[in-house]
């Protein structure tokens, strides 16, 4: 995906038979067609390449379960588990049976916005990754049997999850941020929402958003994007040709500050785990690329602030880094920390006065120009494996809608060089000065023994 966007064709579409007409290409070797019953197939060829990654993309996530109806919490990720299980023309074994066959690799992941189902295979088997996918994500038969036998799955996941205090920090850290928003919800569920879930719970969530006008098919590698598009037409048949329905995601009613400032988690971990953090802007700002460097210069390397004052020079902590993540209508800047209980006080102000003097200072020069270098570099060879370069694909289809900039790499990193240090300090005083929340995860049995610098550092 280098080089200058390319022109435009015609974006009529006339059927899944013209597999040419109607076809954008928005970089090179990319191209798109929205076929009539709203799916988009997108596609792009990479020189050199043996293998071809599919997925199957479904604009369906976590954030999406409240309202459909009572007992939805955790729907999109016990999906993401049980269309494996078995469709009207194969098998649980038949699709793990014919996946193997050929070497290939089958699996998928849940977000808050994003459900993603995809296979890796060699280029000769495309067809039949779409074909697989298709059928476990169109057309799965969800028996009452396998809900149960997933149920348990999917409880063992959440007790796994209940182990990890890293898990267990972010999901409190999205509480905090989002309270009652659907974004607060942790995705894979609770133990009291899947205990609950009912196979016609399932059903009807599935049959109203796992449809072709939801839905991307992204493929990247030694393919062709008129043998995808038949392919598709082998696998969907009418499915992919009848009327789209009409969606769109509920926005808005985001808390504009944390609605409580402070968690603290009872753990008997070895270490301390802090998560403090600010909301942050939706992915599509237009300043979501100055962000990124702020977030880089921050702690998002070995050379970032909180990396060289609070490991190299004060040995305070193992990790320690930030992050950034964006939503249609949301997203969050935050810093983490794992270090010894008896550490967390001195870590925590270290980290208190490095957002102290961005807020105030703003960046160097120097940091500007090694953070875009390091957000450039790590753009450019995170999309070496086909694999990378699909998720990139659907990713950016379904946040961005097909706009250019959205597979154009060379745009991407024409916005990276395009931020200045002034981009930079003017987001770092906006963000954060503002309302901080943090979570614990650690040994505090009583929430006074929690260092003062943490309670100084959101209040």
């Amino acid at each position: 995906m280098t080089g200058d966007v390319a022109e435009r064709s015609s974006t009529l579409e006339t059927g899944l038979g013209s597999s040419r007409r109607g076809t954008e290409h928005p970089a090179p070797g990319v191209a798109r067609t929205v076929l009539p019953g709203g799916l988009r197939v997108i596609t792009e060829h990479v020189a050199g390449a043996r293998s071809a990654s599919v997925g199957l993309w479904v604009e369906v996530g976590s954030r999406d379960e409240p309202g459909v109806g009572a007992g939805t919490h955790g729907a999109a990720h016990f999906l993401e588990h049980l269309l494996f299980k078995g469709t009207r023309r194969r098998s649980a074994r038949a699709i793990a049976e014919e996946i193997d066959a050929v070497g290939g690799d089958l699996n998928a992941f849940t977000g808050k916005e994003h459900t993603c189902f995809y296979a890796h295979v060699l280029d000769r088997d495309m067809p039949l990754a779409v074909d697989v996918l298709g059928d476990v994500v169109l057309d799965a038969v969800m028996a009452a049997a396998d809900v149960e036998l997933e149920r348990d799955v999917v409880l063992s996941e959440i007790a796994g999850r209940d182990e990890d205090p890293e898990d267990l920090l972010a999901d409190d850290f999205d509480a905090l941020l989002f309270g009652a928003h659907p974004l607060g919800l942790p995705v894979i569920g609770t133990e009291e929402s899947v205990v609950g879930m009912t196979r016609d719970r399932l059903a009807d969530f599935h049959d109203r958003h796992y449809v072709p006008s939801r839905s991307v098919l992204a493929v990247a590698g030694n393919v062709v994007h008129a043998e995808v598009l038949d392919a598709v037409s082998a696998a969907y048949g009418a499915r992919a040709s009848g009327a789209p329905e009409s969606w769109h995601r509920t926005v808005g009613d985001v808390p504009a500050v944390p609605a409580d400032r402070l968690s603290v988690r009872d753990e008997d971990t070895e270490q301390a785990h802090l998560m403090l953090g600010v909301p942050s802007l939706r992915r599509a700002d237009p300043r979501w690329a100055a962000l990124q460097v702020l977030s880089t210069v921050l702690g998002g390397g070995m050379s970032s602030r909180l990396f060289q004052q609070v490991r190299e020079q004060r040995g305070l902590a193992y990790s320690v880094y930030s992050s950034t993540t964006g939503y249609t209508d949301a997203g969050t800047l935050a810093v983490y920390v794992g270090c010894a209980p008896e550490r967390l006080g001195a870590a925590a102000a270290v980290v208190r006065d490095e957002l102290g003097d961005l807020a105030a200072h703003g960046i160097t020069d120097a940091e500007l120009a090694r953070a875009c270098g390091q957000l450039r570099g790590e753009l450019v060879l995170g999309i070496e494996e086909t694999s990378s370069r699909m998720t990139r694909l659907g990713r950016r289809e379904l946040d961005h809608g097909g706009l250019e900039q959205a597979v154009d790499l060379a745009g991407t990193l024409e916005r990276i060089d395009g931020v200045g240090a002034q981009d930079v300090a003017a987001l770092a005083s906006e963000l954060l000065t503002g309302p901080r929340a943090a979570a614990v995860v650690g040994p505090y049995g009583d929430p006074d023994e929690l260092p003062v610098e943490v309670r100084e550092m959101v209040e």
